[in-house]
């Protein structure tokens, strides 16, 4: 009888543990991109483009200076620079950032439009009503649709969008005391010229 017919063939150790060499790579990437990536800096498609010419329904009941406060048309971004808020009262980081859009809001040389995302009437008028109300118009996203033509990843989120109505800037993440001089102003000025 042949003996080598008999004998299995060699093996390649590393061959076995390639599969699991790409698992842990492909792991070790995700979590660098998850955990090491910063948010803000995702970049967004819709920079230079017009603004979602979305029309939104204004929030029911919401009054300022004595007038119900209007809900979002596009015309609104023609002829003005304008800071659009994605926001909501149960985010948490919304909290944080409003009292400095409700500072942001006193520059009267650009507009602050709110889009209300998913949320209830009664909560979001509770929540400017808490903060203050910075936004001159108010669009209600009660399905999301309208913040995923802006390519809203979550809230909140903040656009600049210039006087020919084209986004300017997109910031992901909340308005902080950091980012509100050093970038989001920078680039109201930058839109403003």
């Amino acid at each position: 009888m042949n003996e080598q017919a008999t004998q299995p063939p060699p093996t390649r150790p590393w061959l076995v543990a390639l599969p699991l060499i790409i698992f842990l790579g492909l792991a070790a990437l995700f979590l660098v991109r998850l955990y090491g990536g910063d948010p803000s800096k995702i970049p967004s498609a819709l920079i230079g483009r017009p603004a979602p010419q979305t029309v939104l329904p204004a929030l029911d009941g919401l009054v300022k200076d004595g007038t119900p406060v209007p809900g979002l048309d596009p015309t609104a971004f023609k002829g003005k620079v304008s800071v659009v808020n994605v926001w909501a009262s149960w985010c948490v980081p919304c909290h944080d950032e409003a009292p400095l859009l409700t500072e942001l809001g006193k520059d009267k040389r650009f507009q602050i439009i709110g889009i209300n995302y998913k949320d209830s009437p009664d909560n979001a008028r509770r929540f400017l009503g808490r903060y203050g109300n910075p936004f001159g118009i108010v669009g209600v996203d009660g399905n999301g649709r309208a913040s995923i033509e802006w390519g809203v990843y979550g809230v909140p989120e903040t656009f600049v969008v210039g006087r020919e109505g084209k986004i300017a800037y997109k910031l992901v993440g909340p308005v902080t005391p950091d980012n509100v001089n050093s970038v989001l102003k920078a680039e109201i000025e930058k839109a403003l010229k």
